[in-house]
């Protein structure tokens, strides 16, 4: 048998098992296994080495080829048996090996290659008997056909899966293959082939197995499967195959990139051979990856990334190969090298010689760190991703690395503008780590306040320039009195002077620059000169705990040995008590040097943290912008560098968290998921941080200060508010209310607050209002229970007399909580309102606090707020209304007696008496004026002493101010007595049907359905009624008060060089624009009025209120402003950026509704894309972005808005207009659409004569994708549009990058016929240019023709004319006309 069994031939054989032969092979399916396998399992159990027997080894085989078809108890008794006899063949060749005899040991060889044969084909027939979990394990191979290939049953294959689970018996054969391991194979086998035959034979099994994950997942099976390799490696020169295999496995196996890094440090650190995996490493770094292969580099990328983190020292030796993968076409391998080389430094910096301040080290830190700040450069965002992300991880490591540290913030910072969204997010959150990570905290607490630090740097260096001041005139003096020195010892000391003079100027400049590259030089040197102070003096100085990292300076120690060493010289010069002078002197040299030091490494520390609050202060804009991002991700990390930043005390992160608030709006429906961590909403996250800045109590504080603190929080948060960011708040705060987190004790330390009899700040007491009112929201309990609190306070005499009217105004908007917060449900008749009568004291407060004498400009805005108020809890709010407008106007109209005028020039009230000159340059509340100021009532408008009657103008202003706005809230109250009336109707409707019973089921369905049909009548009836009161009784009603008011509105608005007082234009154009709202027939006979104001006011405020109510005109009455919506356009060109953003706020909320149709007009809006304003281009991008989802809508407009742009006198430069039309363009994504914008382009260059429009048109066709075959076909169909225009060097330009993108799509034209097309272009443009060209040369011989034919007839005439008088008069009668035609055109001006 020995002569027929070769174990290499063998193993190769057993590549095709269907072709496998076998001499004594026996048929499983057609006969029953166990005789056979009891029959040889006898024999082996006996007698080991009987397996050389053929017919048994047969037997073995036999079972082992046709596996499927044997039972699962039959599978584990052939298992027990070939490893029992295997386990015994080697203990016996183990201890026949310790013998002398060779013959004795190599005996054993045959049965051990045997058994080792029959063992590893186990292992892969095993596979076909699975169980049902090992889902992983490889499909059994195919049988052949013929002897012994017969199909196993189903039945047989059940009843092996039934008892059999070969995972269980994997770690005992690796064990077993382990043993064998164990023998002398050198002694035993002579050859090396041989060896490496039976090495390979129990090797093999274990890389079988390895390539199941499911089996890898198992810890005990992996590291069996470690165990085999590594001892195979280590003694028995398995080495090259193992790299082979170890190759072949991160190719073809994913799942076996970790573990073979683990293996490989297994290998490296229990057997102690690294040189397999540094055959590795050099191998794969010999390799290169393309672009296009995804599969192969992110499992090398994988494998080395693990064994970086699991031996490091090992990549260390060869990274040097390695780093040739940073330039590698694959992302992924250069993913890898990043995280390799985060890896390698977080060893380097844990490691001893960095402890022992290494240079080697610090070098090979250095080149690290620059290697990988050089790949946030990467043209790739993951790459860039994941450098982020590694400085981020880096950020948690001991050492601080200041230098390093600073570069990378002004690297990521200089991120945060990248163009992927992914990588700003990562640049988000490293700056966020490297805020919580900071290195200066130990001195002075962790905040990072830049005015604290630069207090704190100021200070050290004031002392440190006074102490070296000091110094230096000692020196001074010490050099005046030694007038026996020697000149050439002078000379010597004095360039000893300038020399340590430079050195201290240098190195004081060196503190005192902000460049983080020179700062962390001398992070080193704190204990040295500390111990040096502990043990010569004992001084009472401050010490720098953070400082011990601070490197050694040569300069800095040699300094205070000179000043010690002259000390000591002048001493020996000193004729007075010689012995003490020196101690003395020595004693103060040495205090002074270490204070100098010490306070220059202090400066050094305040440098290096400055420079890096300034680099994080520079970022606070650029993530403010983050905040609005469409990307969910970002936005959260921009929260969480906000928060971070506030709990540090940076400047500006108070900006960012109030611009947070505006996120309270977003909708947190759908939760995504990144990296597998699934994301907060950002509502949620709005709330979490604001309760962890603001809200959460404080640990260690008592609960009475936990609410103080917590309240006056809330307060603040209201401090400098803008309209949007209380409307912001309020939305928060509500939701805080509604969701109970929100302590009683809190709502009641703010009405303590609020009522306070001590005399607060202004703004403490209407913050505490604010926030009780947007509590109100939720639960209107809060304000109910305090009314009489309420009109003591802030319609008290804090609110009126004290005249804090924003605290009035605001009491006001907390009255108005009481009427509830329940949204109108459209098509809803129920009424959830609070009415109140008007004999409530309430109503009393609000008519006095109206009434009551006041010139400030807050007056307006508490009034509004007061007759907003009266309209939403009065049950008759009109009969108040109609008697405080009757009180207004006798206040207003009231005969006055005029007073001399004073001898001292009065401060007046800049707002309330500003002629319509320049706007005034202060909007702030002006209060206490003189009541006496006035207008003339009289159309001269000149003063008067007794003569006329002079009326004050504020107070005219206030009562045409409180009409209008009485007009508009009417307008609305009308609506409510509407739906009231329609709400009774249905319940007495009801109710009748309720009383009928079943008599409306005995009425046939033609009465039931006529009454229905008069129900419907009724409610159009009232319909009708309530809009025949708001549009005619409201403004010509004989029994109206406001029709009285109508055309005083519409005198004072059209005579300016009357009413020239500013305040009083402002109110009345206010009130005159509510009034249109009122009646369509008002509105039609006084709305040019209004375009004239917009057109010629120069005050840019009434210009914005007047743009403002042209859009709820609009809403009202859409049909009078769609006809002169020409003149709303207008303010798009208006030179305030109020008016201009207003304008085009009001015009995309017309247009988006319908309200507006388009006629032309959208290339005004398509202008402000370009704005240099960056809210204006963001509010049109909006405005398009939610154009392109109306039907066609920018498609239908998009030739109106090319021609508008391209030629005119609305035409734009051809930048801009690429600009708009690139970003236009982007919107039109049917390929239909741009097939017949294909169409419609070319037919315009026929229209066209202007090169300049031939540019802006081929430039919109190179805009399109050209994706199907009908556009390239529609563009060459139009040739003849444009053929003549080709000589144009862009055009042409443009059709070339045309032919580009129709190469690039699939589906185009053949190829051929785009060269054709190619070729004709080229041919049109040659002849273009030639035409061209001999044109100009037409021209200029025409040119040189006819001026030589004028130079040949005026020598011909000059001799025989001479110049007559007649025409000099006629010419100076032809400017006299001119003159006049001029002042005739300015008389019409």
């Amino acid at each position: 048998m020995s002569a027929e069994f070769e174990l290499q031939d063998e193993l190769q054989s057993l590549q095709d098992i269907s072709s496998y032969e076998i001499p004594n092979e026996h048929d499983i399916h057609d006969s029953e296994p166990g005789p056979l396998l009891q029959h040889a399992v006898g024999r082996t159990a006996r007698d080991s080495e009987a397996i050389a027997e053929p017919e048994l080894f047969d037997i073995f085989r036999s079972l082992l080829k046709h596996a499927d078809a044997v039972p699962g108890a039959l599978m584990r008794k052939l298992l027990d048996a070939i490893a029992s006899g295997f386990s015994v063949q080697v203990d016996a060749a183990i201890r026949d090996s310790r013998e002398e005899d060779q013959q004795v040991v190599i005996a054993h060889k045959l049965p051990l290659e045997m058994y080792a044969f029959l063992l590893h084909w186990f292992v892969s027939a095993a596979e076909k008997v699975k169980s049902k979990g090992e889902e992983d394990a490889p499909h059994p191979p195919p049988r052949r056909r013929g002897r012994g290939g017969k199909a196993g049953g189903s039945r047989a294959a059940a009843r092996t899966a039934e008892s059999w689970s070969w995972v269980d018996q994997i770690p005992a054969t690796l064990e077993l293959f382990s043993k064998a391991m164990k023998l002398k194979t050198h002694r035993i086998w002579m050859t090396s082939p041989e060896r490496d035959a039976f090495i390979t034979c129990i090797t093999r099994p274990a890389y079988h197995i390895a390539e199941s994950e499911q089996y890898m997942k198992d810890h005990g099976i992996k590291m069996n499967v470690y165990k085999v390799i590594c001892i195979a490696v280590k003694h028995h020169g398995h080495a090259a195959a193992a790299q082979i295999s170890i190759m072949q496995s991160l190719q073809y196996y994913e799942h076996l990139s970790e573990p073979m890094a683990e293996l490989l440090s297994h290998l490296a650190k229990d057997f102690d051979h690294a040189q397999l995996g540094d055959e590795i490493l050099r191998e794969i770094a010999g390799m290169s990856f393309s672009a296009q292969d995804t599969k192969g580099p992110r499992a090398f990328s994988r494998f080395l990334v693990k064994f970086t983190e699991v031996s490091p020292r090992l990549v260390l030796k060869q990274i040097s190969l390695l780093l040739q993968h940073l330039d590698s076409e694959s992302y992924p391998m250069r993913m890898a090298l990043v995280e390799v080389i985060g890896s390698l430094i977080r060893e380097l910096s844990s490691s001893e010689d960095m402890a022992n301040d290494s240079t080697q080290t610090h070098k090979q830190l250095s080149g690290l760190f620059d290697l990988l700040i050089s790949r946030m450069l990467d043209l790739s965002s993951y790459v860039r991703s994941k450098v982020l992300a590694t400085f981020s991880k880096l950020c948690e490591l001991r050492v601080p690395f200041p230098k390093q540290r600073l570069r990378i913030t002004r690297h990521a910072v200089a991120m945060l503008d990248d163009k992927a969204s992914t990588v700003r997010k990562a640049a988000v959150a490293l700056l966020t780590k490297l805020v919580k990570t900071h290195p200066w905290g130990l001195m002075h607490g962790g905040h990072l306040n830049l005015e604290k630090w630069q207090g704190y740097y100021q200070e050290v260096a004031t002392k440190l320039d006074k102490l070296e001041d000091a110094v230096g005139k000692a020196v001074e003096r010490e050099d005046g009195g030694e007038e026996t020195e020697q000149e050439g010892e002078n000379d010597k000391e004095e360039e000893d002077e300038e020399t340590g003079g430079e050195d201290k100027d240098g190195e004081d400049d060196e503190m005192h620059t902000d460049d983080p590259e020179s700062t962390p030089k001398a992070r080193k040197k704190k204990k040295k000169p500390r111990a040096e102070d502990d043990d010569e003096m004992d001084v009472d100085e401050p010490r720098d705990t953070d400082l011990d990292s601070i490197m050694d300076d040569s300069d800095e120690e040699e300094q205070p040995k000179r000043k010690k060493q002259k000390g000591k010289k002048k001493a020996r010069k000193s004729t007075v008590n010689l012995a003490a002078m020196t101690s003395e002197q020595e004693a103060l040299a040495a205090l002074e040097s270490n204070e100098v030091l010490h306070l220059r490494l202090r400066k050094k520390y305040y440098s290096e943290a400055l420079g890096f609050i300034k680099t994080i202060e520079s970022a606070m804009d650029s993530v403010i912008q983050l905040l609005g991002s469409t990307n969910k991700a970002e936005v959260l990390e921009s929260m969480d560098f906000f928060r971070e930043a506030s709990v540090y005390e940076f400047q500006t992160s108070e900006l960012g968290i109030k611009r947070m608030l505006h996120l309270i709006w977003s909708k947190d429906n759908n939760q995504t998921s990144e990296d597998g961590k699934e994301l907060k909403g950002v509502r949620s996250r709005l709330l979490e941080c604001y309760r962890s800045l603001y809200f959460d109590p404080l640990p260690g504080i008592e609960p009475k200060q936990q609410v103080n603190r917590i309240a006056k929080n809330m307060i603040e948060l209201t401090y400098d508010s803008t309209l949007a960011e209380l409307t912001s708040l309020e939305e928060m705060m509500k939701t805080m209310m509604e969701e109970e987190l929100v302590h009683h004790d809190i709502i009641n330390k703010l009405w303590q607050v609020y009522s306070s009899p001590k005399s607060l700040p202004a703004c403490q007491r209407r913050g505490a209002i604010i926030i009780l009112g947007m509590f109100a929201l939720a639960k209107r309990s809060v304000v109910s229970e305090k009314v009489d609190i309420l009109l003591r306070v802030g319609l008290g005499p804090l609110g009126k007399v004290a005249s804090d009217l924003t605290l009035a105004r605001y009491t006001c908007v907390a009255l108005q909580r009481l009427n509830g917060s329940a949204k109108k449900v459209k098509g809803s008749l129920l009424n959830k309102t609070l009415r109140m009568e008007m004999e409530n004291p309430v109503f009393k407060k609000l008519q006095d606090a109206i009434k009551h004498p006041c010139r400030s400009k807050e007056w307006f805005g508490m009034a509004e707020q007061a007759i907003n108020t009266i309209y939403a809890l009065g049950d008759h709010p009109d009969a108040l209304c109609n008697e405080m407008i009757k009180n207004l106007t006798r206040r207003a109209f009231a005969r006055r007696s005029p007073q001399p005028a004073p001898d001292v020039p009065v401060d007046e009230d800049q707002d309330a008496m500003a002629e319509d000159g320049e706007p005034p340059s202060s909007a702030g509340v002006v209060s206490q004026a003189p009541l006496s100021q006035g207008i003339l009532s009289t159309p001269g408008g000149s003063q008067a002493s007794g003569e006329k009657d002079v009326g004050d103008v504020f107070h005219l202003s206030q009562l045409l101010f409180v009409v209008g706005h009485v007009a508009i809230k009417h307008i609305v109250f009308l609506e409510l007595v509407e739906r009231e009336w329609k709400r009774q109707k249905d319940e007495k409707e009801l109710a009748d049907k309720l009383a009928a019973g079943m008599n409306l089921q005995n009425k046939g369905s033609k009465e039931v359905e006529e009454l229905d049909q008069v129900a419907g009548n009724v409610e159009d009836e009232i319909g009708e009624r309530i809009a025949a009161v708001r549009e005619t009784e409201l403004l010509y009603g004989p029994q109206s008060l406001l029709a009285l008011y109508g055309p005083l509105l519409v005198h004072v608005c059209g005579s300016p060089h009357k009413f020239k007082n500013q305040t009083l234009r402002a109110t009345a154009t206010l009130s005159f624009a509510k009034f249109l709202c009122v009646s369509s027939q008002f509105c039609d006979q006084h709305h040019h009025l209004l375009f004239k104001i917009l057109e010629t006011s120069r005050d840019p405020s009434i210009r914005s209120n007047i743009v403002i109510a042209l859009g709820d005109v609009a809403v009202s009455f859409s049909s009078i402003i769609d006809e002169n919506s020409n003149e709303l356009y207008k303010g798009l060109s208006d030179h305030d950026l109020v008016v201009k953003k207003n304008t085009l706020m009001v015009l995309t909320h017309l247009i988006l509704n319908g309200m507006i149709k388009v006629k032309g007009q959208l290339g005004e809006m398509a202008k402000c894309l370009e704005d240099e304003e960056p809210r204006l281009s963001d509010l049109a991008k909006l405005f398009f972005t939610e154009l392109s989802t109306k039907d066609n809508a920018i498609y239908n407009n998009l030739p109106d808005v090319i021609s508008h742009l391209s030629s005119g006198e609305h035409a734009v430069d051809e930048k801009a207009f690429q600009s708009t039309m690139r970003y236009i363009f982007s919107f039109i994504e049917k390929e239909k659409q741009a097939e017949n914008i294909v169409e419609k382009l070319c037919q315009r260059f026929r229209l066209s004569d202007d090169p300049r429009q031939w540019r802006d048109i081929a430039f919109c066709l190179a805009l399109l994708p050209f994706k199907s075959e009908r556009s390239v076909k529609k563009l060459i169909e139009g040739l003849p549009f444009y053929r003549d225009k080709l000589h144009e060097e862009t055009v042409f330009g443009h059709f070339a990058e045309i032919l580009v993108k129709a190469r690039g799509n699939k589906g185009n034209k053949p190829e051929a016929e785009l060269n054709e097309f190619e070729s004709i272009l080229d041919e049109y443009r040659r002849q273009g240019v030639e035409d061209q060209a001999l044109e100009k040369r037409v021209e200029g011989k025409k040119a040189a023709a006819k001026k030589k034919a004028t130079r040949r007839s005026a020598r011909k005439k000059a001799p025989a004319q001479e110049p007559e008088p007649g025409p000099e008069p006629e010419r100076e009668r032809a400017p006299k006309r001119r003159t006049q035609d001029d002042d005739d055109d300015d008389m019409y001006e």
